[in-house]
């Protein structure tokens, strides 16, 4: 599994709103056929501070997210909403092994 752990930072007077544009985010790349999760995390004790958990069977699929519309509107949407760049970072998924039911 290719997984990218996404950081995001956003100002408290967006949070609500990049909840919002992430739940569309989520809907629309949860159906996409590579994608084996797609998990939005928000911290408790930092609620600014948000976590993106995507697992896609392989690094193309993951470049193929990129293209869609969902994510593209995502990206435009909350671009002005984040107080620093978004840090990602890429893992090779080792358990659950994919096809193996997860």
């Amino acid at each position: 599994m290719y997984v990218t752990i996404v950081s995001v930072s956003v100002r408290p007077e967006n949070v609500e709103a990049f909840k919002k544009a992430c739940r569309l985010n989520h809907e629309g790349s949860v159906q996409e056929p590579g994608n084996l999760r797609f998990d939005i995390l928000q911290s408790v004790e930092e609620p600014t501070k948000f976590v993106l958990y995507e697992g896609y069977k392989t690094q193309q699929d993951a470049i193929a997210h990129k293209t869609t519309a969902h994510y593209l509107a995502w990206r435009k949407a909350v671009a002005d909403w984040m107080t620093e760049p978004r840090q990602s970072i890429v893992y090779d998924g080792l358990y659950p092994v994919a096809g193996a039911g997860c």
